[in-house]
């Protein structure tokens, strides 16, 4: 389980749709113990395969730290893990600012569903769903967003006047 070296943009890998995840196995076990080690060894609340370079619909999310260190609005279901997502609903808005491990010197104000609802298998192949709302939802968005080949950046109105220099950096 070593913490690997996380993608940067514009790393291509970054910006093409993986493929889904067809087998259930040892080598998918592996590859979310590689995601938890990297994320936990970074400052962000989830992380996609493709960020450290693999091309495949998988990624693992915890907001709780975060979510209760800040107080922030959010559902919290614990640390998941979410394999082939689908994003089937989503309403409401909210527009945090947001960041990413990919882009580490920005972040950008972000419009975003302050509720979602996201079919997923779990790293056993079990279908799972998750309701979520605030920053739960935020991430849930953004980590399928990964998966789909899109960065936060793509989502962004007006490059101009939403997307901030990090402080500290550059």
């Amino acid at each position: 389980m070593p913490v690997r070296p996380i993608r940067l943009f514009p790393d291509d890998v970054l910006s093409v749709p993986c493929r889904p995840v067809a087998s259930f196995d040892s080598n998918l076990k592996s590859l979310v113990a590689d995601l938890w080690e990297t994320m936990r060894a970074s400052p962000g609340v989830g992380l996609a395969a493709p960020q450290i370079g693999v091309s495949l619909r998988a990624s693992v999310i915890d907001v709780g730290p975060v979510t209760l260190k800040r107080k922030m609005d959010s559902s919290y279901a614990g640390p998941i893990v979410i394999v082939n997502p689908e994003l089937v609903e989503g309403d409401g808005a909210q527009t945090p600012r947001e960041g990413c491990l990919s882009v580490p010197d920005l972040l950008a104000n972000v419009r975003r569903h302050q509720r979602v609802r996201v079919r997923y298998l779990d790293e056993n192949g079990g279908k799972q769903e998750i309701v979520a709302h605030g920053f739960e939802a935020l991430a849930l968005q953004h980590e399928v967003d990964h998966l789909d080949g899109k960065l936060f950046l793509d989502r962004v109105s007006n490059l101009k006047t939403d997307v901030f220099r990090r402080k500290g950096s550059g």
